[in-house]
């Protein structure tokens, strides 16, 4: 399939013993030999399609693919920056289709529809194109015009439609030498321009107009002739082709050239015509009182079919509404835009006592996961930067106690967080662990390598700052929690879920399930053997696989009866040691030798570990309060069926970190309430639309982002204004103006009916999508 090659990294054959290899499976090959980090690569094509595009390039150095052969149609089609694309001979049709900043070199002639629709980039041709070359292309006025050089002739309907960039036909050796541009040019042609040398039996006048060629023109040509001349390596034409008077040059016409005809007032025609034929004395005129005044043919005011309303807030960003503590993202990146960095890292603590721990460490992601640039195929704003600095965030002031008090069962994640909660609410919480310390399993089972100690501790360090009732190893009993009802004016269970399940087989005995083997690895108390096999493949065990290889496992297998449930960054960081995954597997039998599967098949192994997940324990519950299937049944505001108890976290139901953190928000609010004697609804989440932001305006080349100042820029502010005038700016009617209000948000967009026509733009255009046009129902 590959051969090494002195020049070119790799050379990838176009056919393999007498057949030729399908365009899919070569482009696979390449990209494979890409990924690989070949950054040059020789094709021996057979008329495969597309070679040579799509491939994306951030690196320092460009790809450059070496075509030899028989190219098929469209190579470097989709062309990205930083790629060379060379083809030594003739090429087929649509060389360069959709370009979109490859360097297309053509040692030969190219077929129809050379430049079709290009974007980017720069297509070099050594000969002669076929029949609609340049035709469709475009230009982004944010990057260099597209570019495409004929050392011959143009075939016909060249410029077809052109929209922007720039053809050079410099009529070398061309096929028709009385005519260089060929038949009917430059139809429909809006924009761009065409530099050209030799004769040629006319364009389309209507469409495009022949102008003189100016000094910054000239100046432009002849510098990037020497660059063409190099690249196809006929530097004995450099006297032929700079010659300034042989040149010509032909733009579009603008819409103001086009359309130049004079046009009748609208005075004129209600005199003449209007009011002739229904006015006094005509058709209609002696018959009606209505009124017969014309109305314009664009409305405003009432006769709007449409009108537009700003939805400052109304709904939902999309990273707020996928986030379970509420976490307002693109309020935070709105701080960092206006240079409020410390409110930003601060503001982090009104919904969570673990932003660095979490957003910054742990957390899959949510927020970002939902952002719509992803919907866009754009990198979401990364938040694990912002959430890396909130650990430097001042404590919020607070309130002073209101005297209800509230017993906290647990001080894990879920309940630090309801503690946390209820204390910037001025109630005064009391957390009952039975663990050494506060934390959880954040603190006693999750890897150093995932979430570093120091940060950990530093955020426990504020929560007992915070909370001043802690007590620890306080293992609590049905009767006990009896009496905290009695003490408290409300309890909330949070207890999580810490019994480990198991599996009814042979030899269990000899597996360490999970969660101890993690608890042990946190104080290194723990040895392994060269091989482990983990039974149970969501990210605890993934987990366990990458501190087994720091314990100095080698093979390490994790097995599972169905597909696994792991993802995200402990799937990749398993995936990265070199953990092999494997389901479907039955678990027969433990031996001392390791692990029995289906078809007796021996999995060797010196350590097993078990990770099929934990249980709560729910025999200190008393009778008030039930259960469904081992877990404590709540309704939607984690109250139980005893009005005074509360639940959360994985004793209710197993669930991320995150999770457990925005039920612990949500059951404050609702025993806020339940304090102040008030019914309580769970907010209802009103997400904005994925197709309402408009993302043209964000650079979709940046993959990774540098700093939170940066994240801060790209963040489209999804349903929140961005204060950014584009609406006032595209407005045709200027109807559309800021106002400052006296408000926290201290502005709003107003629209004026009588300039408005309900066009549409300011809802087209928003970034921010908080525009929507409406019928009116005048």
């Amino acid at each position: 399939m590959n051969k090494p090659d002195s020049l070119f990294g790799f050379k990838i054959l176009g056919s393999e013993h007498g057949n030729r290899v399908d365009s899919r499976v070569l482009e696979e090959r390449i990209q494979m030999n890409v990924r690989a980090g070949h950054d040059r690569i020789e094709v021996i094509a057979d008329g495969q399609h597309g070679i040579g595009g799509r491939l994306v390039n951030d690196g320092p150095k460009p790809f450059h693919i070496l075509i030899k052969g028989r190219p098929g149609q469209r190579t470097g089609s989709l062309g990205y920056f930083n790629t060379i694309v060379e083809i030594i001979g003739d090429v087929s049709d649509d060389v360069g289709w959709l370009n979109a900043g490859a360097e297309i070199i053509v040692h030969g002639n190219a077929g129809n529809g050379a430049a079709n629709g290009m974007a980017q980039g720069k297509i070099y041709i050594s000969g002669n194109i076929g029949a609609r070359g340049m035709t469709m292309t475009k230009h982004n006025p944010r990057f260099e015009p597209p570019e495409l050089w004929v050392l011959g002739s143009a075939g016909d309907y060249f410029a077809e439609f052109m929209a922007g960039g720039i053809a050079v036909i410099c009529g070398i050796d061309p096929h028709d030498s009385e005519n260089i541009l060929g038949y009917r040019p430059c139809v429909g042609m809006v924009g761009g321009k065409i530099f050209f040398r030799g004769p040629h039996l006319g364009f389309s006048q209507a469409d495009a107009i022949q102008v003189p060629i100016s000094d910054e023109e000239w100046d432009w040509l002849l510098r990037n002739i020497k660059i063409y001349l190099n690249t196809i390596d006929r530097h004995d034409l450099t006297e032929d082709l700079t010659d300034k008077n042989a040149w010509q040059l032909i733009r579009a016409r603008t819409p103001h050239e086009k359309y130049i005809r004079k046009k009748r007032s609208m005075t004129s025609f209600r005199k003449n015509v209007w009011n002739k034929n229904l006015g006094q004395g005509g058709l209609l005129g002696d018959l009606i009182s209505t009124d017969t005044h014309p109305i314009p043919l664009i409305v405003t005011g009432h006769l709007r079919r449409f009108m537009p309303v700003w939805e400052n807030q109304k709904f939902t960003p999309p990273c707020e509404a996928n986030c379970p503590t509420g976490m307002p993202v693109h309020e935070r990146w709105r701080l960092i835009r206006e240079g409020r960095v410390d409110e930003a890292v601060d503001l982090a603590l009104r919904f969570t006592p673990f932003p660095a721990s979490v957003c910054g460490f742990l957390c899959p992601n949510l927020c970002m996961a939902g952002c719509s640039r992803s919907e866009q195929n754009m990198p979401p704003v990364d938040i694990t930067k912002l959430g890396k600095e909130s650990i430097r965030a001042e404590l919020p002031k607070l309130p002073p106690l209101t005297g209800k008090r509230a017993a906290i069962i647990g001080g894990g994640p879920a309940g630090i967080s309801v503690a946390w909660q209820l204390r910037l609410k001025g109630h005064e919480p009391v957390i009952y662990d039975r663990s050494k310390s506060l934390g959880g399993k954040m603190a006693s089972a999750i890897p150093n390598s995932r979430l570093p100690e120091d940060i950990l501790k530093t955020e426990i360090q504020k929560v007992a700052s915070v909370l001043s009732h802690i007590h620890l190893q306080q293992d609590l009993s049905q009767k006990d929690i009896e009496q905290l009802r009695n003490d408290y004016d409300a309890i909330v269970i949070a207890a999580g879920a810490q019994t480990p399940r198991t599996l009814p087989i042979p030899g269990i005995e000899r597996a360490i399930t999970a969660l101890d083997f993690l608890k042990q690895c946190k104080t290194n108390s723990i040895t392994v053997g060269k091989n482990v096999v983990i039974i149970g493949a969501g990210n605890v065990g993934c987990d366990a696989a990458t501190e087994a290889h720091r314990l100095g496992a080698e093979q390490i297998t994790l097995i599972d009866i169905q597909e696994p449930l792991s993802f995200g960054k402990e799937r990749e960081a398993a995936e990265q040691i070199g953990a092999q995954f494997r389901w479907p597997c039955y678990t027969k039998e433990i031996t001392d030798q390791g692990v029995m599967i289906n078809d007796n098949e021996l999995i060797p192994a010196e350590t097993i570990i078990i990770s099929i997940g934990d249980k709560p324990d729910i025999s200190f519950l008393p009778e008030t309060v039930q259960s469904d299937n081992g877990f404590i049944s709540v309704n939607d505001s984690f109250q139980t069926t005893d009005d005074q108890i509360y639940a959360i976290g994985d004793i209710v139901k197993p669930g991320l970190l995150t999770d457990a953190i925005g039920a612990g928000r949500i059951a404050s609010d609702a025993i806020h309430a339940y304090f102040s004697k008030q019914s309580y609804a769970r907010p209802l989440i009103n997400p904005l639309d994925y197709s309402k932001p408009h993302l043209a305006y964000y650079d979709p080349r940046i993959t990774h982002f540098d700093s939170i100042e940066q994240c801060g820029t790209e963040c489209a502010s999804c349903g929140t204004c961005k204060d950014c005038g584009i609406c006032v700016a595209v407005c045709p009617q200027g109807a559309i103006s800021r106002q400052a209000i006296s408000d926290s948000f201290g502005f709003k967009m107003i629209s004026d009916p009588n300039r408005c026509i309900g066009c549409g733009f300011c809802e087209n255009a928003c970034p921010c999508g908080v525009w929507q046009l409406i019928p009116n129902q005048n």
